[in-house]
């Protein structure tokens, strides 16, 4: 297995990945919730550098949920990314509120 390193030692591969379910009160229609969560989707994917995408409640109106995923060697850092980007989400629309959302990081050797 190619390490990408002369000596041998191979480094962690982090993956950070996060769940967060939202709610779109004033959201009316599904291609409404599609325009909100497209633009989301691409802004934060463009400004964290992160794989975002709806996982779940696609035939919900009012309700959606993302996946974003982030790989870096470093796990805290993953963290840090990922609580940005649901910060961000959270303050960067007032039609939406966050319901909930999961961080979880991962190490692979």
């Amino acid at each position: 297995m190619y390490t990408g390193r002369s000596d041998g030692k191979g480094r962690l591969v982090n993956i950070g990945v996060c769940k967060i379910r939202l709610r779109l009160p004033e959201n009316q229609s599904l291609k409404g919730k599609r325009k909100v969560l497209q633009s989301i989707i691409s802004r934060v994917g463009g400004s964290y550098n992160v794989a975002i995408a709806e996982v779940d409640d696609q035939d919900a109106w009012q309700i959606a949920t993302l996946g974003i995923a982030c790989v870096s060697n470093d796990g805290q850092l993953n963290n840090r990314v990922l609580s940005k980007v649901v910060e961000h989400i959270s303050q960067s629309r007032l039609d939406l509120e966050v319901l909930d959302y999961e961080i979880e990081t991962m190490s692979f050797p």
